[in-house]
């Protein structure tokens, strides 16, 4: 049972890391970045909605519907747009590893409102991270930013949102199933988006494109992951889950030509080593 769960986990960590590549088709087939985030989102809560609808739970208490708006703003608006937008500044590999500096926001959160102790892993953790996100900024030559600072901002707002997702989701997941979750905030998020983009034609590679983003890095990612936290305890999945910018790195670098100077390489390694030491504490 164990190690089903391991292969579960490591098999949404690759779906997942399939996102970015799948969305560069997409933008490669003229869709914009917020379009794919839109996209993203209303194809997910199809198939989420209607496994709600299958397990009949879908009722929320009129109460919850404020944070749940919030959840969705943040970590469906905000999360989804930034995320697109860092892979069509960035690249894949870049937006992919960004989103790892989640657990580095929780840190500074944590202390921030709940006062949490500053212990020296932790701060030995951030001091990577930061380190991390410089080397992978830092390209001699091409000022802050080889890859760009927008690809760079674009990409610490992602790993922002991402790291709300364990607030917003420990304070709802003991009320709601994630497919009931999934079937509010995804259309209050696609909603949001709607004002910041116009919709381009979209040949069957680009509908293609959203259709796997939606299915197998949204809702199949989502599915295989919480299958295999049933298994394994959560320390052991989030590690196992950091092979997702390795996965997102190799496909980028097979499918578009993708990759990071040297230090590039090195920052990025720093953040995953981070995050382990994040987690373990």
């Amino acid at each position: 049972m164990e190690k089903l769960g391991y292969i579960y986990i490591l098999i949404a960590a690759m779906l997942w890391g399939l996102l970015g590549p799948f969305a560069r088709v997409a933008f490669h087939e003229g869709v914009p970045p917020l379009e794919v985030a839109f996209w993203r989102a209303v194809l997910a809560w199809l198939l989420f909605a209607s496994q709600a609808l299958v397990q009949q739970r879908v009722r929320v208490k009129r109460r919850d519907l404020p944070g749940l708006a919030l959840f969705g703003f943040i970590c469906v608006t905000l999360f989804f747009g930034a995320y697109q937008v860092a892979v069509a500044k960035g690249g894949a590999a870049l937006a992919s590893v960004l989103l790892y500096t989640a657990p580095a926001w929780v840190f500074l959160l944590s202390r921030l409102f709940f006062k949490e102790t500053i212990t020296p892993r932790k701060m030995t953790a951030l001091v990577f991270t930061l380190a991390g996100i410089g080397l992978i900024s830092w390209n001699p030559g091409a000022g802050v930013g080889g890859v760009g600072v927008s690809a760079v901002l674009f990409g610490l707002l992602a790993g922002f949102c991402y790291s709300l997702y364990y607030i917003f989701g420990k304070h709802f997941s003991d009320k709601y199933s994630a497919p009931v979750l999934f079937s509010y905030i995804l259309p209050f998020g696609a909603v949001c988006l709607l004002p910041w983009f116009s919709f381009a034609e979209k040949s069957v590679t680009a509908w293609t494109a959203l259709g796997a983003i939606a299915f197998l890095s949204t809702f199949g990612a989502y599915h295989f992951y919480y299958a295999g936290l049933k298994r394994v305890e959560a320390g052991r999945a989030s590690i196992i889950a950091t092979a997702e910018p390795v996965v997102a790195a190799l496909t980028a670098w097979c499918w578009w030509g993708e990759r990071f100077t040297m230090a590039g390489y090195f920052g990025s390694g720093l953040i995953l080593f981070a995050v382990v030491l994040m987690i373990k504490e």
